[in-house]
């Protein structure tokens, strides 16, 4: 194991680097692709990058554990995504005052609004804890174990620094397929408020029908602002007493823009990647997961849809969950077809045939990394799998209906209260949360999802409740649904319902959440079988790979940590022809005319295509081409998580924010295009301009004091 961990720092330090290719931690950084980004003309020295008080680390933020950020003010004002602060932005809405649909603007400090839940995090520091892991037993663990173990060292790892400081946190986490674990710490503020928004119209423009592709002109931003404690200055609860954080960094904000070929660099904070995973598991995401994730996905989304477009409470209430779901349904499309369009799992299983060779010249990992055993493993727990993700995609996520989800709740025990000791006076209680939810449209989806998971699914992936649908209900699934919203107590919000008490065995609802969790159960023992032994197996391949090609250094797989990643800006080509590294006011244009043709995703309110319509944007037109850009390509590495992350050109000034990828290689999760992979920006002139002209927001374009 020693000599792996050599390995892998060793491949760090050597001296070629793919310039459009990884996601870096910052910390070690490699000195080749240091002087490789020098060469790309980037012009900080090493250490500003993570060291000290003025490192450009300390101007980026996790955005409430989902998005990445900026900080761009000495008074903590955050750029994100729009598609980010979505739900902060929909929570605050109602029909009167739909901030969604018209958008928001504070006009000062106090008309900023607070958001329950919402927090950013800094990271502070980071560090390689492996040898530290191994001299405490990890390596003597079973695969099983290994977990467990890890989550008490970081349990006493936080403690320990809490003590030390209650404003931090930690979080220990495995790289490189688990042969590398990393402690980073983090420093959380939670009063963060919503500044402003445009309408969803800009923000969200070109809807589905533009979602991962190129050419976009999208106004994909937000902004918020951190408060903190008058007195220390530092994280704090929200109070109406805090103040505006005055952080010690900043993110500079450019006018200058870019041509092809300038720097551009992203820190932020991508959730996941898989490119380590061996063809076996690249066949299982296509087939097991993300083909059940879309065709389940489409069923409900099409009803929702419907509900949203006929009532505007409808709409607003189902806003962000269709906007999630409707996401990742179209990556997980997109991704397949690249995976088959490029023949990803035949590539794969020709390296790893390389591999085999290799590992049978050397002797490496000899009797220990099988890939026939890893083949075995996987076709094991394939059907399991296929059918779980049906399950958790029909029944589980934010897109089911909220009888389900509660009726799956009152039966795992985390919504009971009362006394402990006292199961006589132990209940449950749902708080009256209509105004997330509409029944008519849940219900439609309810037996939607319920009549496409039975098509879909083998016999015996059936949860029992489906007999009382055929016995008691002739196979009809909304009488079923009727008869449960009618008799169920679990649908009458801030009611207690004792959970010792034979009507609670007997409610419908709840037998239904018992066969929902029943088969939830089996399912997940089935499909989680062979996990133990299948992350040994791609532990030790990710290994065998590192040591392989150990004369080029390697990053590990994202896992929502803060990383860096470096290219140009620049096109492709698009369908044979060049596909431009920018759009311009013109195009927007043409595509609100479509708007006011039906196409709805291009609809957007007269004011927004006059002020795009103008033949001068004064400082904010682009000195060499002479337009207005909106949003531009970069080969920046990027996947989900980094929805917000800021775009810097070679001097660490913000020059965009990163919230899509292109179409053409939606399979980089699991595999990085270097020809087709682009990461998409919205402009930060584009923004400080729709901030200026329709949010008349002079105060924070002051603030912010481009340059």
């Amino acid at each position: 194991m020693k000599k792996l961990l050599f390995t892998l720092l060793a491949a760090c330090s050597l001296t070629s680097a793919k310039a459009d290719e990884g996601m870096w931690t910052l910390y070690n950084l490699p000195n080749a692709v240091y002087e490789t980004m020098k060469q790309e003309n980037f012009e900080l020295p090493y250490n500003a990058l993570y060291y000290g008080e003025d490192a450009v680390k300390n101007c980026v933020v996790n955005f409430g554990g989902f998005c990445s950020g900026v900080v761009v003010s000495p008074d903590g004002l955050v750029f994100t995504n729009h598609h980010c602060g979505f739900e902060a932005i929909r929570s605050h809405s109602t029909v009167e005052h739909d901030y969604m649909l018209n958008g928001f603007v504070a006009n000062s400090y106090e008309e900023e609004l607070p958001n329950k839940r919402l927090f950013v995090s800094f990271m502070v520091e980071q560090k390689d804890v492996t040898a530290y892991l191994d001299s405490l037993g990890l390596n003597k663990q079973a695969q099983n174990k290994r977990a467990d173990f890890v989550d008490s060292v970081e349990n006493a790892l936080s403690k320990e620094i809490r003590q030390q400081d209650s404003t931090l946190r930690v979080e220990l986490k495995p790289y490189y397929e688990g042969n590398q674990y990393y402690l980073t710490t983090y420093r959380d503020f939670e009063d963060v408020r919503l500044v402003f928004a445009l309408p969803k119209s800009m923000g969200k423009f070109g809807g589905e029908t533009d979602n991962w592709m190129w050419p976009r002109q999208t106004c994909d931003f937000s902004v918020f602002r951190i408060y903190v404690d008058p007195k220390t200055g530092g994280p704090a609860k929200y109070s109406k007493d805090n103040v505006p954080y005055h952080p010690k960094k900043w993110a500079p904000v450019s006018l200058q823009g870019y041509v092809p070929g300038s720097f551009s660099m992203t820190i932020g904070y991508p959730g996941s990647t898989s490119r380590y995973l061996s063809s076996y598991g690249i066949k299982e995401r296509r087939d097991a997961q993300n083909e059940p994730m879309y065709k389940t996905r489409a069923v409900k989304q099409d009803i929702m849809i419907r509900h949203m477009r006929a009532d505007e409470a409808v709409r607003i209430k189902y806003d962000s969950k269709y906007a999630q779901s409707s996401n990742y349904w179209k990556n997980s499309i997109g991704m397949n077809k690249c995976i088959d369009s490029i023949g990803l799992i035949q590539q794969k299983a020709q390296f790893e045939a390389k591999i085999r060779q290799w590992q049978d010249s050397t002797g490496f990992l000899k009797g220990q990394l099988d890939f026939d055993l890893l083949a075995r493993l996987y076709a094991k727990q394939f059907k399991a799998r296929r059918a779980l993700t049906y399950f958790s995609e029909s029944f589980g996520g934010r897109s089911s209906d909220e009888l389900t989800r509660r009726a799956l709740r009152a039966n795992n025990g985390s919504v009971v209260k009362g006394d402990e000791k006292n199961p006589k006076k132990q209940y449950i209680e749902f708080k009256d949360n209509s105004a997330e939810w509409d029944g008519p449209t849940d219900r439609e989806i309810m037996a939607a999802a319920m009549k496409f998971y039975r098509e879909q699914v083998e016999p015996q992936y059936l949860p029992d409740f489906y007999q009382t649908v055929d016995s008691k209900f002739g196979g009809n699934y909304q009488q079923y649904i009727d008869y449960l919203y009618k008799k169920s107590q679990l649908m009458k919000s801030g009611k207690k319902i004792f959970i010792n008490k034979k009507s609670f065995q007997k409610d419908p609802g709840v037998q239904f959440g018992q066969s929902l969790n029943n088969m939830m159960m089996t399912l997940y023992s089935e499909a989680v079988a062979s996990y133990d032994s299948i992350a040994v197996q791609e532990r030790y391949l990710c290994a065998a790979k590192l040591r392989m090609e150990e004369d080029m250094p390697n990053y590990s797989d994202a896992n929502f940590t803060m990383r860096l990643s470096y290219g140009q800006v620049g096109e492709y080509l698009l369908a044979g022809k060049p596909s431009g590294y920018y759009t311009t006011a013109e195009s927007i244009v043409e595509k609100m005319n479509r708007g006011e043709q039906g196409v709805i995703d291009y609809e957007a309110e007269p004011i927004m295509k006059e002020l795009l319509s103008k033949k001068d944007f004064g400082k904010y037109t682009d000195k060499t081409t002479g337009k207005m850009h909106l949003c531009f390509l970069s080969n920046n590495d990027i996947t989900g998580g980094n929805s917000g992350s800021p775009m810097f050109n070679g001097k660490g000034e913000l020059i965009g924010l990163a919230f899509d990828g292109n179409w053409d290689s939606l399979s980089s999760d699991i595999f990085f295009d270097k020809q087709l992979a682009r990461c998409i920006g919205v402009d930060i002139r584009y923004v400080l301009y729709m901030m200026e002209t329709w949010g008349k927001a002079d105060r924070l374009i002051k603030e912010i004091g481009a340059k």
